[in-house]
C-alpha cells in the first residue's frame, strides 16, 4: 500500500540530525520521549537519551506496533520505527528536569505506516495542499480533576467543588490555582499562547485554552497538553481524565475543534468580500467545506466519539446545571453552542460533536476529508438554523458506536479517510464494532437492578 506522506528524513541523515541535536543541546535535555499515538489516542514512547539521537533519526529504534495498540500491525509484522519531527520538539522541564517529548512519524520498511494517526492526517493535509490550500486549527480540551476511591468510585478532586452551577466559579479556579497556573505557565513557556483556563459545567470540570496554528501542529500539542495534564495531576495526587461522561448527572467531556482554509499566501478562504445568500459572512469554499461535513456527519462522528461511552454525553438531555452541550443533531448555526457546527465569526467553524476520547490527528483528518468532499461536488449547506431552532430537517448523529461503525461502512468517503485507504477504514470499523461488542457483553448494576426481580 503506498503512503501519501514523504519518505523519511533519515535518507539525507545529517541534515537530519541536526536540527533535533541542535534544539537538545540548546534546552538542557537529557532525554526524549519519543512519541507516536495509537489509533485510540494512547501516547507510545521510548525514553531515548540524547547519545543515541542518531540512532532514533536512522529509524533504528523499533516498536512492536501490535504491543503498542491499535495501529494496523499483528504479531508477526515488522517493527514500527519512529521518525521525529524536529519541528515538535518540547521541552518538559515542568515534568522532569532534562526531560523533552519530540512527535514522531512510524515508518514500516522504510515507508509512512498508513495506518498511525500522525502520518494519516499528513496525508490528509497533503490531499488538501494539492489544491493549493492548507487547513489551521484550534482545539478546546476540557477534562475532569478527581479521585479515585477504593470501590473504584470517582469524585471531584476538589471535595468543595460541589455547587449546582459551577461553571466558570472563581473560587473553583482559586482553590485549583496552582494545577492551573503550572500548565498554563507550562503552555507559555513553549509558546503557545494559553490565554484562558476557566472552570467548566461540570464539578471538577476545566478547560485550559491555547492559540490555534497549523493543524498538525495543533494535534500534537493536544496530545502534548493531554500528557502534561495525566501527569501534573498526578504529581498532586489526582486524575486528570479526558472521558467523555464519567458521571451520568453531570456534562461530559467535549474536544471541540475551530478549522479554517488558507490558501498558499496566507490568505484566510472562509471569509467572504460580499454579502453572502446565508447571511454569515462566509464564502462559497466556506459553506461547501460546511456541507461536506453535515453531509458525512454520521460517519464521521466514530472519529469525533470514538467510544462506547461517547454516546451517553451525546445522548444525555440534561445535566445537574441544567444544560447539555452536546449535539445529536448534524445542523448548524451563527454564534450557537447547540448545533454541530457553530459559526462564531466568518473566519472559522466550530466543529463541536468531537469529545475528550478523540484521536486529534483521525478526527481532524476525517472532518478535513469531509469538508473537501463538500467542495469538490460543490454542495450548499442551505441556510443556518435561525437562534434557538434545533435543524427539524438535519441529519441524527448516531445513538450508539455501534450506529457510528455502521454509518462508516456505508460512507465510501469517510471509510477512505485514513490515509485514502478502504483498507484502514475497515481496520478501525472493526475494532470499533469489537470495542461496542466487548462492552455489550459485561453484566452491568443498571441490568441486575432493572431485571433481577422484573418477572
Amino acid at each position: 500500500m503506498t503512503a501519501l506522506a514523504s519518505d523519511p528524513p533519515a535518507l539525507d541523515l545529517q541534515a537530519a540530525q541536526s536540527p533535533l541535536a541542535e534544539l537538545a543541546e540548546a534546552h538542557g535535555t537529557k532525554f526524549i520521549l519519543a512519541t507516536f499515538v495509537d489509533m485510540n489516542g494512547k501516547p507510545c514512547a521510548k525514553l531515548v537519551p540524547v547519545s543515541a539521537l542518531a540512532e532514533l533519526e536512522a529509524g533504528k529504534l523499533g516498536f512492536a506496533g501490535y504491543a503498542a495498540g491499535l495501529v494496523g500491525q499483528k504479531p508477526q509484522d515488522g517493527d514500527l520505527c519512529a521518525i521525529p519531527d524536529a519541528s515538535s520538539f518540547t521541552p518538559l522541564d515542568a515534568v522532569r528536569s532534562g526531560l523533552a517529548l519530540v512527535h514522531c512519524d512510524p515508518y514500516v520498511d522504510g515507508k509512512p505506516w498508513p495506518y498511525a494517526p500522525r502520518v494519516i492526517l499528513k496525508n490528509a493535509l497533503a490531499r488538501l495542499a494539492e489544491k493549493g490550500m492548507t487547513a489551521k486549527a484550534g482545539a478546546e480540551v476540557e477534562y475532569f480533576l478527581v479521585t479515585k476511591g477504593d470501590d473504584g468510585s470517582l469524585a471531584p478532586a476538589d471535595s468543595k467543588d460541589d455547587g449546582a452551577h459551577p461553571c466558570y466559579d472563581a473560587r473553583g479556579v482559586t482553590r485549583m490555582y496552582e494545577h492551573l497556573t503550572e500548565v498554563s505557565e507550562t503552555m507559555n513557556a513553549l509558546g503557545w499562547g494559553n490565554y484562558a483556563n476557566d472552570h467548566e459545567d461540570g464539578a471538577g470540570q476545566f478547560e485550559q485554552n491555547f492559540d490555534y496554528d497549523d493543524a498538525l501542529v495543533t494535534a500534537d500539542r493536544v496530545v502534548t497538553l493531554r500528557y502534561l495534564l495525566n501527569v501534573l495531576a498526578e504529581q498532586r495526587g489526582m486524575v486528570a481524565t479526558f472521558m467523555p461522561k464519567p458521571f451520568t448527572n453531570r456534562t461530559g467531556n467535549g474536544l471541540h475543534f475551530h478549522l479554517s482554509l488558507w490558501n498558499e499566501s496566507g490568505e484566510e478562504l472562509f471569509p467572504a468580500d460580499w454579502d453572502d445568500r446565508h447571511g454569515l459572512g462566509f464564502s462559497e469554499t466556506a459553506y461547501a467545506f460546511v456541507a461536506g461535513i453535515l453531509d458525512h456527519a454520521p460517519a464521521l462522528q466514530v472519529f469525533l466519539a470514538p467510544t462506547v461511552n461517547s454516546y451517553k454525553r451525546t445522548g444525555a438531555t440534561a445535566t445537574e446545571s441544567g444544560a447539555t452541550w452536546s449535539t445529536n443533531k448534524a445542523s448548524y448555526g451563527g454564534n450557537d453552542r447547540t448545533h454541530m457546527i457553530r459559526v462564531p465569526d466568518p473566519h472559522r467553524i466550530e466543529l463541536r460533536s468531537g469529545d475528550g476520547s478523540a484521536n486529534p490527528y483521525l478526527a481532524i483528518a476525517a472532518a478535513v476529508t469531509a469538508g473537501l468532499d463538500g467542495m469538490d461536488r460543490g454542495l450548499d449547506p442551505g441556510a443556518p438554523c435561525a437562534p434557538g431552532e434545533r435543524g427539524l430537517d438535519a441529519k441524527a448523529l448516531p445513538p450508539t458506536l455501534l450506529h457510528a461503525v455502521q454509518e462508516l461502512r456505508q460512507d465510501p468517503v469517510m471509510l477512505t479517510a485514513l490515509s485514502g485507504s478502504a483498507e484502514v477504514g475497515s481496520y478501525y470499523a472493526a475494532a470499533k464494532e469489537a470495542e461496542f461488542l466487548e462492552w455489550h457483553s459485561h453484566v452491568t448494576s443498571w441490568e441486575v437492578s432493572r431485571y433481577l426481580t422484573a418477572v
